[in-house]
């Protein structure tokens, strides 16, 4: 008699003791609205949601860089499944060739921009480890926003010879302006949520 399916649950994290894949995070971990949950060279990292300014630039930036990309016949998401083999990535927002609709993970390949909000406690994996691998899957370009002193930057990297070089930067009160892989910009001073001095 075969067992009865297991419900997905994070009780299972402390048991297994074989490398983690994609798809065992997927068939064993519970999806909600709760912890990040990526598989990393065989391993569980589970990261809770950033402060509000990762939030705020992650929404805004999500809702522009749709807008654009779909000018150019892409689509744009925040915090989606993104599989590499038998890694699962969860980038701050991702660019891809085609439609998510009605999937629940996309493959590496059709990446077309992975983009990083970087975060206090995930700086190594937001600055090297994660763009180290979407280069080595062969994603065209990768984005970074950086938060130094609450004053946002963003830097668009371009893959070439297997590693992202910088082609566009520019920090608040400044224009981020790119011309690929589709036109974008904006002024990384409008990512943050201020409230408007009393007048």
């Amino acid at each position: 008699m075969a067992a009865p399916a297991r419900e997905p649950s994070f009780d299972v994290l402390g048991t297994l003791d074989t490398p983690w894949t994609a798809q065992r995070a997927l068939d064993l971990l519970p999806e909600h609205h709760g912890p990040k949950v990526e598989v990393f060279r065989g391993s569980v990292i589970v990261t809770p949601h950033a402060g509000f300014d990762h939030q705020a630039a992650e929404r805004q930036l999500s809702f522009l860089l749709h807008q654009a990309a779909r000018q150019a016949g892409m689509w744009a998401y925040p915090e989606v499944n993104i599989v590499a083999g038998d890694d699962l990535f969860i980038p701050d927002f991702v660019v891809l060739r085609r439609s998510g609709g009605g999937r629940i993970t996309m493959p590496i390949t059709d990446a077309v921009l992975m983009g990083e909000i970087v975060s206090g406690g995930n700086r190594r994996m937001d600055v090297i480890d994660r763009p180290r691998e979407y280069a080595a899957a062969g994603v065209p370009y990768f984005m970074r926003v950086d938060f130094r002193n609450r004053v946002p930057s963003l830097v668009l990297h371009e893959l070439a010879d297997g590693e992202y070089r910088p082609v566009v930067a520019a920090a608040a009160g400044g224009t981020f302006s790119m011309r690929e892989p589709f036109p974008f910009e904006i002024d990384p001073a409008d990512l943050l949520d201020d409230e408007d001095e009393p007048g």
